[in-house]
C-alpha cells in the first residue's frame, strides 16, 4: 500500500534502523536539504527570487543585515545546488542577475507548506516555550 492510501506521513513510514547510524543520518538527502534551506538567509533569498529575478545589488538592498560576502556565499551555494541561475549581463560595468531554476521553483511549494504551518502554530510554540515546567532531573 502506498503512503497516500495509509495517510501515514512519509517521514514516519520510512524504515529506520535502531539506532540510526550517525553516518547514515549525515548522508541522508533530507538532512542535506534541510541543512541547506535551514541556514539564516537561504529561504529569504529563494522567496525573493521566486517573485522575480534580481540583480545582486537589488538582493543586497532587499535583505537587511546580510553582508555582501554572505549573500555571495548563499547565491553560490544555491547555484551549485541547481536551485538558481546566474547570468552576467553585458553592461558597463557588468552586472549579474539571479533567478530560480525549475528545480528551485519546485522547492517553493514545500517551503510554503512549512511556512504556513509555522505561521498557524507559532503562537502554540511560543506558549509552550514560555510555559512553566517542573525542574528537570539531572
Amino acid at each position: 500500500m502506498s503512503d497516500t492510501h495509509t495517510r501515514v506521513p512519509s517521514v514516519l513510514a520510512a524504515d529506520l534502523p535502531s539506532p540510526v547510524p550517525a553516518r547514515e543520518y549525515e548522508d541522508c538527502p533530507v538532512t542535506d536539504v534541510l541543512r541547506r534551506v535551514g541556514d539564516k538567509w537561504t529561504v529569504l533569498v529563494l522567496v525573493l527570487l521566486g517573485r522575480r529575478p534580481h540583480r545582486f545589488n537589488e538582493l543586497h538592498r532587499a535583505v537587511d543585515g546580510i553582508s555582501q560576502r554572505m549573500l555571495t556565499r548563499t547565491l553560490r551555494t544555491l547555484e551549485d545546488d541547481g536551485l538558481i541561475w546566474r547570468e552576467v549581463l553585458p553592461t558597463a560595468p557588468p552586472s549579474v542577475e539571479y533567478g530560480l531554476t525549475r528545480l528551485g521553483a519546485s522547492l517553493l511549494t514545500p517551503l510554503s507548506a512549512l511556512a504556513d504551518w509555522a505561521v498557524a502554530h507559532h503562537g502554540e510554540i511560543v506558549e509552550a516555550r514560555n510555559a512553566e515546567r517542573p525542574p528537570r532531573r539531572t
